[in-house]
């Protein structure tokens, strides 16, 4: 687990993690998908169609990851609970930053406080995926969005691939049964050597990858 110091400031107390394997290299501000309501009744859901349940994160967080729950709750406590003051918000030198390589939105108020952390550090990108359409929709009826947070609508449906991008969002990411005859364009590569999701307006709006 590492923290990213603020400029000239103390530690911010948001925890960043260095991720490995599909996401080897990436750091990334990750909550704790076993306590997420949100997650919980996904990942419970009786629907052989929705891909939550397979969901990588909640099978790790109770098995070989399990030891990352209290550090991910303690972000999920700070990002959902309060909106954050300003000497708390992470600087960070990276190119790219995952916002969820383990998590969901809580509320609004974690939103918020991913909207700040990237508004505080516009030299580097920030990719969100999320099912948590309604929050979204709820902030930027009001708010404007920085040009350096990519938002991914993590589509919950297997083999139904958006060909519509939802409203605020910049793509779609959907995940299609391991024989379906759909050309996939995330092909378990590392993202480090691909980065398709990462890279502003380059004109893909689709992601598609086989279930795992």
């Amino acid at each position: 687990m590492q923290l990213i110091a603020t400029d000239g400031q103390d530690k911010s107390p948001v925890h960043f993690s260095t991720m490995t394997g599909k996401l080897d290299g990436f750091h990334a501000i990750n909550t704790n998908t076993a306590t997420n309501d949100f997650c919980r009744r996904m990942f419970e859901s009786s629907n052989a169609s929705v891909i939550c349940i397979n969901c990588y994160s909640m099978n790790m967080l109770h098995g070989s990851r399990k030891n990352c729950q209290p550090a991910f709750q303690r972000n999920s406590d700070l990002l959902s609970e309060r909106v954050l003051e300003p000497h708390e918000i992470p600087r960070t030198t990276q190119a790219w930053i995952r916002l969820h390589g383990h998590g969901e939105l809580i509320n609004k108020t974690h939103f918020e406080n991913f909207i700040w952390i990237a508004s505080h550090n516009p030299q580097t990108i920030f990719s969100l995926w999320t099912k948590r359409k309604d929050l979204i929709r709820k902030f930027y009826s009001k708010n404007e969005k920085p040009s350096n947070l990519i938002l991914i609508y993590s589509n919950p449906k297997i083999d139904a691939v958006m060909h519509n991008v939802p409203e605020f969002f910049n793509r779609t990411f959907n995940n299609v049964s391991k024989k379906s005859a759909v050309k996939q364009n995330c092909t378990g590569q590392k993202c480090k050597d691909c980065l398709l999701c990462y890279i502003p307006n380059n004109g893909v709006t689709q992601i598609v990858e086989a279930v795992k």
